[in-house]
């Protein structure tokens, strides 16, 4: 990352990853400013918004130098009717606001980053999705029609950010796979319950494709992003090598010292999925992408294999969970690491 300070002002930055990308900025000393519909204390500062309607917030964003939109609704629910018009219009109209306040600044950021997902390509067993020769997905064959929510989420929203005039803007859209972190909160956890439960084995038939970066990468990868002034678009923030579930899992499983990891047909995904207030396509869908661009641009990954990943991830969630309280911003910072270690709040 340049050694200037820099102003970032993460909208939607008080989940999992917002929190991650913000304690990484603060600790490299830059200004961070996270826009948040509640409220937090964070050594970064935070400020109210709704995401739909210009507020105090928006002098946040004159003069700032880089603006990381993530804010949107869960899809890590049922898609009724409700959540699926609360998933979609939280992605449009936030956009929109940032769109509406970097327009009207004096001083506009020099880039938006704007969140999207690598779920935007078709379900892929047979080939690897590259930005360049990726089939975007929803007309494809022999999947759930349910399935097509998700492209049609990410479509939109890639639309409305793109088609917002910004001329003094860069624009790159981050089309990220699974964020792999060893704090509470992400997909990693959830995983890792699983494997520790013995449930983590093959879903399905397992050959569906699981793409994933550490977050180490991802850190890097942004820091890399807002670097390269001369790139822009979309950008897949994903690791070289993803892998089949079957393998993915079995993988895990070593990383943790597990040996038994149970399988689990279709029909009992589904009605866990029912259970959990869920959808399946977040474990059925063949997500098979290829950073392309990254590696143009020189990206050495750290961590581009899902070996060696596993095993630095579980190192730090066991010491995370067994030397420092587990907060989302505690559990890994130098903040508490110089504090007396609380007790457990979970």
């Amino acid at each position: 990352m340049t050694g200037k300070k820099l102003r970032i002002v993460i909208p939607g930055g008080s989940g999992h990853v917002g929190c991650t990308l913000a304690r990484h900025f603060h600790e490299h000393g830059h200004d961070v400013v996270v826009l948040s519909r509640g409220t937090s204390s964070f050594p970064w500062r935070t400020v109210h918004w709704d995401g739909v309607q210009a507020g105090a917030w928006v002098k946040d964003l004159d003069g700032a130098d880089v603006v990381i939109n993530l804010a949107g609704r869960s899809v890590n629910c049922r898609y009724t009717p409700k959540n699926r018009r609360a998933i979609m219009d939280s992605r449009i109209e936030s956009t929109r606001a940032i769109g509406e306040a970097i327009a009207c600044a004096g001083h506009p950021p020099a880039l938006w980053m704007n969140a999207s997902t690598a779920t935007i390509y078709r379900h892929a067993l047979d080939r690897a999705m590259d930005e360049a020769t990726g089939a975007i997905g929803g007309g494809e064959t022999g999947t759930p029609s349910s399935w097509r929510f998700s492209i049609d989420v990410a479509r939109a929203w890639e639309q409305a950010f793109f088609d917002i005039p910004a001329p003094r803007t860069r624009k790159v859209a981050l089309r990220s796979a699974m964020i792999m972190s060893p704090e509470a909160g992400g997909i990693f956890a959830t995983l890792h319950a699983l494997v520790r439960a013995r449930l983590g084995g093959r879903a399905a038939t397992g050959e569906q494709y699981i793409s994933w970066i550490h977050e180490t990468d991802f850190l890097r990868a942004v820091d890399l992003l807002i670097a390269r002034s001369d790139i822009s678009g979309c950008v897949n923030v994903c690791s070289p090598e993803p892998l089949p579930n079957q393998a993915f899992m079995k993988i895990l499983r070593e990383a943790c010292g597990v040996r038994l990891g149970l399988p689990a047909s279709r029909w009992m995904l589904q009605a866990g999925a029912w259970f959990l207030r869920t959808e399946t396509e977040l474990i059925l869908k063949s997500r098979r992408v290829e950073p392309r661009r990254l590696l143009e641009m020189g990206f050495q990954f750290e961590f581009p294999q899902w070996p060696k990943a596993a095993s630095d991830l579980m190192n730090r969630w066991r010491n995370n969970n067994n030397q420092i309280p587990t907060t989302r911003y505690l559990q890994s910072s130098p903040a508490a690491r110089s504090q007396k270690p609380a007790a457990k709040s979970r």
